[in-house]
């Protein structure tokens, strides 16, 4: 069996091959308490009213093309 170096690059050759290309995100993690602490904060200081018509809006576009055929 091929060395796991080695494996990596087969995998990433055949992805290429196939149009993909490898991306790595570093998101916040939610396990953290500070994290949560501040996602806390945030949400507590968003505006009710406006969230309210972003969502109406949100679900307004979205089906907006329900009955096109797919």
């Amino acid at each position: 069996m091929a060395a796991p170096a080695e494996r990596m690059k087969i995998m990433r050759q055949r992805r290429r091959a196939r149009g993909l290309r490898e991306l790595r995100l570093v998101v916040a993690d939610p396990r953290s308490r500070a994290v949560r602490r501040r996602v806390a904060k945030q949400v507590a200081g968003l505006d009710l009213d406006r969230e309210r018509d972003a969502m109406k809006w949100i679900e307004s576009v979205s089906e907006f093309d329900a009955d096109a055929p797919r």
